[in-house]
């Protein structure tokens, strides 16, 4: 894999009652929030280990004790996701990939083929119509309506967003559909495919309130 010049995480402050709401119940929010903070602390190991020159955390919320040394932390813009997302690429130049906080599950390995720099650029679809990866060669270069305007956690967030990079003429390589930790399903099922981080660790000490 080349080096990328940004790579971006968009993320909630882990605090109970503003993140991972749907996993109440059957979690507390505070059981909630500790799901959030794992995670969010996977998905940073990851970028970690991603050739990047700069690591960067978009965040909404103070950092905590969970960010580990060698990433860089930004705030959100106010507005919409949208506005959001569009204002962390505007401060970048080069190639750049934008993943979320909600698929502790990827790899370096997974990111892969963003490195070969071979398209304009690269789009991983969720499985609920949304997307958990984001990547422009050129940021500089995008058309200021990219992101903004598209509906964001609706059905049809993804095709609107992939359809808006093909419509500006880039060619697009898209990356593997993952499923977002959501519901207490989805964080049983992707602990399931990384049983060895620190999200899976603590979804396990973890006891649904119906089960207590």
């Amino acid at each position: 894999m080349s080096t990328l010049t940004n790579l971006l995480v968009i993320a909630k402050e882990p605090l109970p009652g503003r993140v991972k709401t749907r996993l109440t119940p059957p979690y507390t929010p505070a059981e909630a929030a500790l799901i959030a903070e794992a995670a969010l602390a996977d998905t940073l190991r990851t970028v970690l280990a991603v050739p990047a020159r700069r690591r960067v955390l978009v965040l909404e919320g103070r950092p905590g004790p969970w960010l580990p040394p060698g990433i860089d932390v930004v705030p959100q813009c106010a507005g919409g996701l949208d506005e959001r997302l569009a204002a962390a690429f505007a401060g970048c130049t080069g190639p750049t990939l934008l993943v979320g906080m909600d698929t502790p599950q990827i790899t370096p390995e997974l990111l892969d083929p963003v490195g070969h720099f071979d398209r304009d650029a690269w789009f991983g679809p969720a499985d609920d119509g949304g997307f958990w990866a984001l990547g422009l060669a050129a940021p500089e270069c995008a058309p200021p309506d990219l992101m903004r305007g598209v509906p964001m956690s609706v059905p049809e967030t993804g095709a609107v967003q992939r359809r808006r990079l093909v419509d500006a003429g880039l060619s697009v390589r898209d990356l593997p559909r993952l499923r977002d930790v959501d519901s207490a399903s989805d964080a049983a099922y992707v602990a399931a495919l990384a049983p060895h981080g620190r999200f899976a660790a603590t979804l396990r000490r973890l006891t649904p309130v119906g089960a207590r």
